[in-house]
């Protein structure tokens, strides 16, 4: 079956339905937030009364700092829990290191003499010139001499060959 193709002008149009009805939704969802928030402010922060003579605002004074001073023990525990808790964090990173060992780095090829290397490991007092040629053996090889084969004609060889052909159809 060949499906039909939707035309520009239809696609546009649903494009366009869905991005009203998303703004639609988002536009809802501000609204949702704006009045929650409403609703915990009126909860937890009651407006205070500004009427009344000094001592009534002295005393919502005192409730005010209080209510702030609560806050800020909060504020500072919480500060505490959470720098204990990153203390331990770094602690466990740090056992996992030393469990897992650490990572060997990649070796480099460092191109340097068997002397350069013995005089940067016993120091500049320590000059051993080493030279691992001069300890080897010497072998002399002996050249064997095979006599080469004379060359002949080729048709002889060629008789030979055909004697044993005939050997080897016989059997």
């Amino acid at each position: 079956m060949s499906e039909k193709k939707m035309n520009s002008s239809r696609r546009h149009h649903l494009k366009s339905l869905m991005l009203s009805i998303a703004a639609n939704w988002i536009a809802q969802e501000k609204k949702d937030i704006a009045a929650a928030k409403e609703a915990y402010l009126a909860e937890h922060c009651p407006k205070p009364s500004m009427g009344g003579d000094q001592a009534t605002l002295m005393e919502t004074c005192k409730k005010l700092h209080a209510l702030i001073d609560k806050a800020d023990e909060e504020r500072y525990d919480l500060e505490s829990k959470v720098g204990k808790a990153d203390k331990e964090i770094d602690d466990l990173k740090m056992k996992v290191v030393d469990l897992a060992g650490l990572k060997k780095p990649a070796l480099r090829k460092v191109r340097m003499t068997a002397d350069a290397m013995l005089k940067a490991l016993l120091g500049s007092k320590h000059t051993v010139n080493m030279d691992l040629r001069a300890n080897l053996k010497q072998v002399k090889k002996e050249v064997k001499e095979e006599p080469l084969e004379a060359v002949g004609d080729w048709r002889k060889n060629i008789e030979e060959k055909a004697d044993r052909k005939k050997m080897f159809e016989a059997a």
